[in-house]
């Protein structure tokens, strides 16, 4: 019998952080993951394919979920090379823009849940960015209320560079609420994204 994970009830990412978390600390045998929803499923069995190892899928009593996944048993069918491109090896020059307090278009309440995963999933995934840039509405991320402040301080004791516009900040008069990073101008925004090896628009 391998160890259990329980990953019902939890939103996207943290099935797959919680899955990554416990294969982490095992050097091999079997994980089952229980998730209750079948994009949660989909994406556990992604990530265990993505790292090689084999798994199964099935349902219990409750119609949840489990995957059954071996680890330190290789899918020999699971091109190694294309493994690769899920190490973010170029990460730690990259400066990420975040212009938005929302992620995408479309629902309001949906995009503030897709940014606050992110942001929770960058912490989660090594080496970190330099930088974090906050401008327009995505300024109001990093100040009193935001439901992103927690993620934000461990990113930067963690040492990512956290900028808010300061003309952002004033427009939306939020200046004085700031509780996370320091202000910047846009001349600093610019060298920013100039000189990153990599700049992301969120």
């Amino acid at each position: 019998m391998g160890k259990q994970l329980d990953a019902r009830n939890q939103d996207c990412p943290k099935p797959v952080i919680m899955t990554k978390k416990a294969l982490d600390a095992i050097e091999n045998g079997e994980l089952n993951v229980i998730v209750d929803n079948e994009v949660a499923k989909e994406n556990v069995s992604k990530f265990a394919n993505s790292k090689g190892f084999k798994y199964e899928v099935s349902k219990n009593n409750e119609d949840d979920f489990i995957i059954n996944i071996i680890k330190g048993t290789k899918d020999n069918n699971i091109d190694e090379e294309s493994n690769k491109i899920c190490e973010p090896n170029t990460f730690k020059d990259t400066t990420i823009i975040i212009n938005s307090n929302k992620m995408g278009e479309g629902e309001e309440e949906l995009g503030k849940m897709l940014i606050k995963g992110f942001i929770y999933s960058l912490t989660e995934s090594l080496p970190y960015p330099s930088t974090i840039l906050f401008y327009n509405n995505g300024a109001k991320l990093t100040v009193e209320g935001s439901e992103c402040l927690e993620d934000l301080k461990l990113l930067e004791e963690a040492g990512v560079e956290i900028l808010s516009c300061g003309a952002c900040l004033n427009y939306y008069k939020i200046e004085d609420k700031l509780k996370v990073g320091s202000v910047t101008n846009m001349y600093t925004i610019v060298e920013k994204m100039k000189n990153a090896t990599n700049t992301i628009t969120i």
